[in-house]
């Protein structure tokens, strides 16, 4: 499980290595670039499955198979 993903900002490019929570979904980040209060995109679960260079834990445990995965992200 990888609980580290850079996030990059689409408005400004500002990219930052930032850790994931290991059972729940982040819905806002905000930039420290330029300030911008990211959401998910539509059919993301949370800004590091939108924004991050590796998805949440909870999407890499399903995408992994893992049986009985904690998935905030069911919905």
């Amino acid at each position: 499980m990888i609980l580290e993903s850079v996030i990059t900002c689409p408005y400004c490019a500002a990219a930052k290595s930032e850790s994931m929570p290991a059972n729940a979904c982040q819905i806002f980040y905000t930039c420290n670039g330029c300030g911008a209060v990211l959401r998910p995109k539509p059919g993301d679960c949370c800004v590091f499955c939108s924004y991050g260079s590796v998805p949440c834990p909870p999407i890499q445990a399903t995408r992994s198979g893992e049986m009985g995965a904690a998935s905030c992200c069911a919905g």
